[in-house]
């Protein structure tokens, strides 16, 4: 299964992902960029493509009986509708959020002052969607969709509303936090998203895009 972690850059999400790789047996561990990010300005279709390239990816790991922990900016609407993800066997996406000023002095310290404020006020403001993303299908879709990648196959979700048993971005707040209670946090969401899977009660397991098969609700 894919198990993904999202949200805007200084959240934590690539240094909890692979905090926690040792507590999880049988799953392989990457970053999205990992693969290079071309030199701005970056190409429209791009996320778009990587996103698809990743969920391949994760078939290629499935295939091996081997789940793929994944960190990157694609939020759960993104992967739903990338062309492969039907044949995943399971799907589960976390939302690794931080607050706003958190954001910015992780983002300084990172990255050595390579960001002005109106690019930090774009990171800030990317978190925004990604929240209202993760609590409601229907709030700005159009943010991902607009000018994207033909191949993606954005009406599997955009009917859903927020109370379809599918739409699940639980969110991980790592404000005030340290990095091992954050990381404690991601290891049960994890083992949870797993324990379901192999229970059937997964909401994004096998056949979650076939309109006339009802997904499982979470007990």
């Amino acid at each position: 299964m894919l198990l993904k972690l999202t949200g805007s850059s200084g959240g934590g999400k690539t240094t909890l992902s692979f905090a926690v790789a040792g507590r999880l047996p049988g799953t392989a561990v990457h970053e999205f960029d990992e693969v290079g990010v071309p030199d701005p300005p970056i190409p429209p279709h791009w996320r778009n493509e990587m996103t698809e390239h990743w969920v391949r990816r994760a078939l290629e790991y499935q295939d091996r009986g081997v789940d793929l922990l994944l960190s990157g900016n694609s939020p759960l609407g993104e992967i739903l509708a990338a062309p492969s993800a039907p044949l995943l066997d399971g799907i589960a996406v976390c939302l690794i959020d931080v607050a706003d000023r958190d954001r910015r002095a992780r983002l300084a310290a990172r990255d050595g002052g390579r960001w002005d404020d109106k690019t930090l006020d774009a990171f800030c403001g990317w978190a925004a969607w990604h929240r209202e993303h993760a609590r409601d299908p229907r709030r700005r879709p159009e943010v991902i969709v607009k000018g994207s990648w033909p191949a993606m196959v954005w009406d599997r979700w955009t009917g859903w509303a927020s109370e379809d048993p599918r739409w699940q971005s639980p969110v991980i707040d790592t404000t005030g936090r340290t990095l091992e209670e954050s990381a404690e946090s991601v290891a049960r969401w994890a083992v949870e998203q797993r324990e379901a899977h192999r229970e059937g009660r997964l909401a994004l397991g096998r056949g979650w895009a076939d309109p006339s098969h009802p997904a499982p609700r979470p007990s």
